[in-house]
């Protein structure tokens, strides 16, 4: 979908592309996402898809004010708490891929460091007060559990917020990204108007994208399997693997944490409501409907199923895992010693595409590993409900949208060494087929 601007001095002037069905799509998402969210956290909590619209807005949260707004400084609070661990705990300064005014951003890297202190004081160190003093204990886990609606609902709003801060102040910023300066106001505020929004040198985008939500993950996993335990009195296979296969997910995101500076959400795409809904509300909130719902539906599988499972998780962890690592490692060095055998097709550009191990296999390959690796969490569930796998579902969606955004974009970037580079290597997810 394109439009000229043209005949309005205050738009762009050039034809501008549109991408996610224009404004009105983009309309369209800001208002179907926040009770889109809250109906799956419902559907996992019933195992089920309920179809009755009263039903679902009667029972996703609890309408209640003073609940709502403990949520929502608890959730400040967490968000605060991941700050202050970003600002302060010992870092690696680490320079981005350079911005279109030729600069590189410094980017603060511990977010694995920022993990582990998390998951320490989660387990072991949250505070409380009891007679008057301090004392260090587990984190009241089964609140999340039973909060978990209301938990939602504050995300929603909290970046809701912070969606229309970072609108207003895009406009006293001259560096843009280009997919969100299209002058129409709804649609500009859902790609996200500036490409690095930063509070001095804390930026925005970086820090939202792995800490808040990311992590968040893992602690509402963590409290599923508190609450199994206390209802079944033991914890079952398929909800100690979900916590494996997730936690090393997130564990890896944050140990790889330098890698994101080279990704498209980071170098490309401005900082809107499309990315901070994606980071703090559905990551969080729809990655955790496997834990959420085997807490009251566990399938009670048996061992083989499991061992087929952890065979399929580990295909898909290693497939993704080597992919990117292998593609970051010659980025920053392709002459080191892992990757200087590889084959690589030469642009005009000056850049390397490589075109022979993983990336000589499939253009996403890595995609398809990711993929893998989500329909495993989703077989943990059984097959006795639709609601755990709507993870695959809605991720074959995205990654298939996302290989053509990034098919588009790279063909724009590099001409006719892109075509070169598809004849090369002519598979997009997996190889032989597709």
């Amino acid at each position: 979908m394109t439009t000229s601007n043209a005949a309005n001095p205050y738009k762009r002037k050039e034809t501008f592309v549109y991408e996610f069905g224009g404004p009105i799509g983009a309309l369209l998402t800001i208002i179907a996402l926040p009770p889109f969210i809250l109906a799956l956290t419902y559907f996992a909590s019933i195992g089920q898809i309920s179809l009755d619209p009263a039903d679902i807005y009667a029972s996703s949260y609890s309408h209640h004010l003073p609940t709502f707004l403990k949520c929502f400084m608890g959730l400040l609070a967490w968000f605060l708490f991941q700050v202050i661990l970003e600002r302060f705990l010992p870092c690696e300064l680490v320079q981005g891929a350079e911005i279109p005014n030729g600069r590189r951003l410094t980017y603060r890297i511990n977010g694995h460091l920022a993990f582990w202190i998390t998951i320490l004081i989660v387990l072991c160190s949250f505070p409380v007060m009891e007679n008057g003093r301090i004392q260090f204990t587990a984190a009241p886990l089964h609140l999340l559990y039973d909060y978990y609606g209301d938990l939602a609902l504050a995300a929603i709003a909290w970046c809701s917020i912070l969606s229309v801060y970072l609108y207003i102040k895009s406009f006293s910023s001259d560096i843009l990204a280009k997919g969100g300066d299209s002058g129409v106001a709804i649609y500009d505020f859902y790609m996200g108007r500036e490409l690095n929004p930063r509070l001095g040198s804390f930026d925005w985008k970086e820090f939202c994208e792995l800490r808040p939500g990311l992590i968040g993950w893992a602690v509402l996993n963590m409290a599923f399997v508190v609450v199994q335990k206390e209802k079944l009195g033991y914890v079952s296979g398929s909800m100690i693997l979900v916590n494996v296969f997730q936690g090393l997910y997130v564990w890896d995101a944050l140990y790889q944490e330098r890698a994101i500076l080279t990704t498209m959400d980071i170098t490309t795409d401005g900082f809107g409501f499309m990315l901070v809904f994606g980071d703090m509300a559905w990551v969080p909130f729809t990655y955790s409907l496997q834990a959420r719902y085997l807490v009251d539906y566990d399938p009670n599988l048996g061992i083989y199923a499991l061992m087929g499972i952890v065979l399929t998780n580990c295909i898909g962890y290693n497939i993704f895992r080597g992919a990117n690592s292998q593609k970051d490692a010659f980025r920053r060095n392709p002459d080191g010693e892992d990757v200087k055998h590889l084959q690589f097709l030469q642009t005009k550009r000056g850049t390397k595409l490589l075109t022979s191990g993983y990336w000589g296999m499939a253009r996403k390959i890595n995609y398809t590993g990711d993929w893998i690796m989500g329909l495993s969490w989703c077989m943990l569930c059984g097959l006795q409900s639709v609601v755990p796998y709507f993870y695959a579902i809605y991720f074959c969606v995205l990654l298939i949208h996302r290989s053509a955004r990034d098919d588009h974009m790279c063909q724009i970037k590099y001409g006719k060494d892109w075509e070169e580079y598809k004849k090369t290597v002519p598979y997009k997810f997996i190889p032989g087929i597709i």
